[in-house]
C-alpha cells in the first residue's frame, strides 16, 4: 500500500470558498492518519474558465468527430480555434495553481511537502460531493506536477468498505467486457487490446442486450473487472451507456445485477466512453473500488490509445494510480491533432477500499514472473547490441561524435577535485602594470633593464629552473653587458621560441641570440577544433626553414632541469618514446579516446590540468622587485615568467573555460606551469598520465553496455521500470567512468551512453518483447 492524502472540499464552494478544509495523510506504516487544517479562498473564475473549456472542447470535439461521418447536435460555440483552446487552456492551469497555491491553503501544502520524498509513491484524493468540483482536472495542480510517483483522483464525501463474498481463485483477471453501440467508432481495436492482456480470462459481450448483460453480471464466479467501449453521456449528474443500437442504459437499471458483482469481488469498473463521471458518481453509491471515466467527450484514437498504455503498464506490475498517470501523460503527444486529450482520464476512488495490482487481482501475488529472457530473445538482443554498437563505433571513427565527447571529457575533468597549486612551481606575471611601469620599452614586454633587475634579485635565492616564457628574438642591449653574460653562462635558464608553420609565422620566431641551443624550448602549443587545449606537444623535429631549431617544448625543458638535480635522467626508450626515469610519455595516435581525427604531429600526450584555479603561486614583477614574495617560493623552484596583460594577447581555452560565461582564458605561462606540473607529478607523485583503452578494447566496452542495455530491456516489461533501469544504467555507467578519469582513465562514456540508450529503446520496441 502506497501512502494517501485525502482532502475534503465538502464544506464550501467556488463563489463562496472552502471553510474549512481539511487534508488526511495516511502513511504505510501507521493505521491512523496525519491531518492538517487550511482554508480556499472563493474561486467564481475557476468555475467560469470551466465552462468555457467545455464549450470550445465539444465545438472542437464536434470537428474531430464530423470527419468521420458521425452526425452530432450543435454545440454552444462554432466559431472557435485551438488558438482559444490553449489560451484557456492555460488561463485554467493559472488559475487552478492560483487558488491552491493561496495563503489560506499554503499550511496544507507545506505540510504535506515536509512529509512526503519526491522518490515515493502516493495517491491524491479530492473528496467533494460537487459535479463540478469533481470535473475539475486536478492533475493540473503543480503538486502533483512535481511528485512523479502520485495521481490524484476524486471521491465522494460518503464511502464504505465491502465485505465481499467468497470467490474461486482462478490465477486470472476476470474482465466482463461490454462492447457496445459502435456506430462511427472502432470498438475492435479494443477487443485487440484486452485479447493481449497477460494472465486474463476476457468475456466480451458485442452489442448485447439487456438481459444477457444483466445474466453475464450475475455470473457466480465473479469478474475482477468491468470494462465498457462504445458510447455514453452524462445528463443531470447521471450516467448512461448505449450498450447496442437501441439500448441505453443508466446505472440504476443494473443496480442489483452491479451490487452482486461488487459482492463477487468487481473492483474496478473502466468506461472508455464519452463524458463518463455522471455514470462514476452512481458507481460510487454502491462502492466499488476504483472508475475510470473520461470527464467529456473523447475520439476514438485517443480512448483507444489510454486503454493500450493503461492496461499495457498495469498488467505489466505497475500500480494503478502510475498506470492511470502514466498513460494520461502519453496521450499529449497527441494533442496537435486532439487538443486536450491528456486531460479527459478521471479516477473515482471509494476511499475505504485499497487499489490492488494486477498480480494481487489474478491471485498471484506469491507468483514470481520471471522476465521473458529465452535464448531466442537473447539472441535477438545480442544482435541488437551488436549492430547498434558497431554503428555508433563506425560513426564515432569518421569523427562527428569528437566534438561532443570532448565536451563530456571535459565536464567530467571539471568535476574532479582540486589538486591545489604545485609547490614546486612559482609563476612571476608581467601585468600592464608592470610594462607601463617599464622606463625603456622594447620589443618585448620585458626590457632588458627590468629583465637584469629580476634575474638579480631571483639568482640570489637559487631556483632550480628559471623558464621565460616572452619572446626576445633580439640581441641585449649593449649598455647591459651583465644580462647578456648571465644569459649566456646561466644554465638553469631556459628561453622559448616559435616553430611556426602558420601563414603569420611561417618561418616562426627565433630564440634570444645569446642562449645555446640547449636551453632553447619551443613555445608552441596544438588546439582542438574548438581552440581548447587538451594535449601538450613535448617534442617534434623543425622545420628546416624554421627559426625555432629546438625539438623540445619549454614545459619539458624545465621539467628535465629540475628532475636532473633529483638524479633522474632522461633517456629515449626502445621504442623511441620520450623516458623521464621510469615514467614513458607515450604519444597518443589516431584514434585516441574520442580523438578520432586531429593532427598528431610531433610526440603529443594527452594534457591533463592540475587544478581549476592556480595551479602555482604568482606574484608579479612589481612584487618580485619590492621583495613582497616569500623566497622560499623561489629556492629550489622551477620560476615560469610570463606576460598576464590583454596587450600581449597570449590567451588560451581550457576545459575550464567551458564553465563560465563569457569563456574565462588563462595565461601562456599558466598553460605551460600546468604542462610543468603534469610531467613532474608524473615522474615524482606517481600521478597517472590520461591513459586510454585500445581500439578493440573501446569497442568491447561499448559493445558491453549496449547488450546490458538490451537485457535491461527485456526484463523491465513496464516502460516505466524500463525508464528508471535505462536512467540507473546511465548514471552507473557515468559514475564508473568518472572513477576511472579520477585514475587516469579516459573511456567512451558518450558513444557508451548513445549505444546503452538506443538498444534499449530498440530491444523494448521489438514486436518480440511488446
Amino acid at each position: 500500500m502506497s501512502k494517501l492524502i485525502v482532502i475534503s472540499l465538502e464544506k464550501g464552494n467556488l463563489n463562496d470558498g472552502f471553510f474549512p478544509v481539511t487534508a488526511q495523510l495516511w502513511e504505510t506504516d501507521n493505521s491512523r492518519p496525519i491531518k492538517f487544517t487550511g482554508s480556499l479562498p472563493p474561486a467564481p473564475k475557476i468555475a467560469e474558465l470551466y465552462k468555457r473549456f467545455q464549450l470550445i472542447y465539444q465545438a472542437l470535439h464536434k470537428r474531430f468527430v464530423s470527419r468521420s461521418g458521425i452526425e452530432v447536435e450543435p454545440t454552444g460555440l462554432n466559431n472557435v480555434s485551438e488558438v482559444d483552446f490553449s489560451e484557456v487552456q492555460e488561463q485554467l492551469y493559472e488559475a487552478i495553481n492560483s487558488w491552491l497555491n493561496s495563503d489560506l491553503f499554503r499550511p496544507i501544502d507545506q505540510k504535506l511537502r515536509e512529509k512526503l520524498a519526491l522518490d515515493e509513491e502516493f495517491q491524491v484524493i479530492i473528496e467533494a460531493s460537487d459535479y463540478l468540483l469533481q470535473r475539475l482536472p486536478w492533475h493540473l495542480w503543480n503538486f502533483i506536477e512535481h511528485y512523479q510517483l502520485c495521481e490524484v483522483a476524486v471521491s465522494t464525501p460518503k464511502y464504505e468498505r465491502v465485505i465481499p463474498l467468497p470467490k474461486q481463485k482462478t490465477n486470472q483477471v476476470r474482465i466482463l467486457a461490454i462492447l457496445g453501440n459502435s456506430q462511427g467508432i472502432d470498438i475492435q481495436q479494443d477487443r485487440k487490446i484486452l485479447e493481449k492482456l497477460p494472465n486474463a480470462s476476457t468475456v466480451f459481450l458485442v452489442e448485447p442486450s439487456r438481459q444477457k448483460l444483466d445474466k453475464w453480471l450475475w455470473d457466480e464466479q465473479g469478474w475482477d473487472i468491468l470494462f465498457f467501449a462504445g458510447h455514453s453521456h452524462s445528463q443531470d449528474e447521471k450516467g448512461q451507456i448505449h450498450i447496442n443500437p437501441t439500448s441505453i442504459l443508466t446505472i440504476n437499471e443494473l443496480k442489483n445485477a452491479l451490487n452482486y458483482a461488487i459482492l463477487r469481488g468487481l473492483k474496478i469498473a473502466i468506461f472508455n466512453s464519452c463524458d463518463g463521471l455522471g455514470l462514476a458518481r452512481q458507481l460510487s453509491d454502491l462502492q466499488i473500488n476504483q472508475v475510470i471515466v473520461m470527464r467529456e467527450e473523447i475520439p476514438d484514437l485517443i480512448a483507444q490509445e489510454f486503454v493500450k498504455h493503461f492496461l499495457g503498464a498495469f498488467s505489466e506490475g505497475q500500480s494503478f494510480y502510475l498506470a492511470v498517470r502514466y498513460a494520461r501523460e502519453r496521450l499529449q503527444g497527441l494533442e496537435e491533432e486532439f487538443p486536450g486529450a491528456s486531460w479527459l482520464p478521471v479516477i473515482c476512488q471509494n476511499i475505504a477500499e485499497e487499489t490492488l495490482t494486477w498480480q494481487e487481482l489474478s491471485g498471484q501475488t506469491n507468483i514470481v514472473a520471471l522476465p521473458r529472457l529465452t535464448a531466442q530473445n537473447l539472441k535477438i538482443t545480442f544482435l541488437v547490441s551488436v549492430l547498434i554498437a558497431s554503428l555508433i563505433t563506425g560513426v564515432r571513427s569518421l569523427g562527428f561524435m569528437q566534438k561532443w565527447e570532448l565536451s563530456a571529457f571535459g565536464s567530467m575533468m571539471r568535476m574532479r577535485p582540486d589538486e591545489g597549486v604545485d609547490q614546486r612551481l612559482l609563476v612571476i606575471t608581467v601585468t600592464e602594470a608592470d610594462i607601463q611601469a617599464q622606463e625603456q620599452r622594447q620589443k618585448s614586454s620585458l626590457s632588458d633593464s627590468t629583465l637584469q633587475k629580476l634575474l638579480q634579485k631571483l639568482s640570489i635565492y637559487k631556483p632550480r629552473a628559471i623558464g621565460l616564457d616572452i619572446y626576445r628574438d633580439f640581441p641585449v642591449d649593449s649598455q647591459y653587458p651583465d644580462l647578456a653574460n648571465h644569459l649566456r653562462t646561466d644554465n638553469n635558464f631556459i628561453a622559448i621560441c616559435q616553430l611556426g608553420g602558420s601563414k603569420q609565422q611561417a618561418v616562426g620566431i627565433s630564440p634570444p641570440p645569446e642562449i645555446p641551443p640547449n636551453r632553447i624550448g619551443f613555445s608552441d602549443v596544438v588546439f582542438d577544433s574548438d581552440l581548447i587545449i587538451r594535449r601538450n606537444l613535448l617534442s617534434i623535429t623543425p622545420e628546416p626553414e624554421s627559426n625555432c631549431k629546438s625539438p623540445y617544448s619549454l614545459n619539458f625543458q624545465l621539467a628535465r632541469q629540475y628532475l636532473a638535480k633529483e638524479d633522474i635522467k632522461f633517456d629515449i626508450s626502445d621504442k623511441g618514446y620520450l623516458q623521464l626515469g621510469k615514467i614513458v610519455f607515450k604519444p597518443i595516435d589516431v584514434p585516441t579516446g574520442g580523438y578520432q581525427q586531429f593532427d598528431a604531429k610531433g610526440h603529443q600526450i594527452l594534457l591533463n590540468y592540475r587544478s581549476s584555479r592556480e595551479v602555482a603561486k604568482q606574484v608579479s614583477v612589481a612584487q618580485v622587485l619590492n621583495n613582497q614574495f616569500n623566497p622560499n617560493w623561489v629556492k629550489d623552484k622551477i620560476v615560469l615568467i610570463g606576460v598576464d596583460s590583454q596587450g600581449a594577447k597570449d590567451y588560451f581555452l581550457t576545459p575550464y573555460s567551458m564553465a563560465t560565461t563569457p569563456y574565462q582564458q588563462i595565461p601562456g605561462v599558466l598553460l605551460q606551469a600546468n604542462m610543468v606540473s603534469q610531467i613532474l607529478s608524473a615522474v615524482l607523485d606517481k600521478r597517472p598520465l590520461l591513459w586510454v583503452l585500445p581500439a578493440w578494447g573501446e569497442i568491447l566496452w561499448i559493445c558491453g553496455t549496449s547488450l546490458v542495455a538490451g537485457i535491461l530491456a527485456v526484463y523491465s516489461r513496464s516502460l516505466l521500470k524500463f525508464a528508471i533501469l535505462i536512467s540507473a544504467e546511465l548514471l552507473i555507467l557515468y559514475g564508473c567512468c568518472f572513477v576511472l578519469l579520477l585514475y587516469g582513465g579516459w573511456m567512451p562514456f558518450l558513444p557508451s551512453a548513445l549505444a546503452l540508450v538506443i538498444t534499449g529503446i530498440s530491444v523494448k520496441n521489438t514486436k518480440n518483447y511488446s
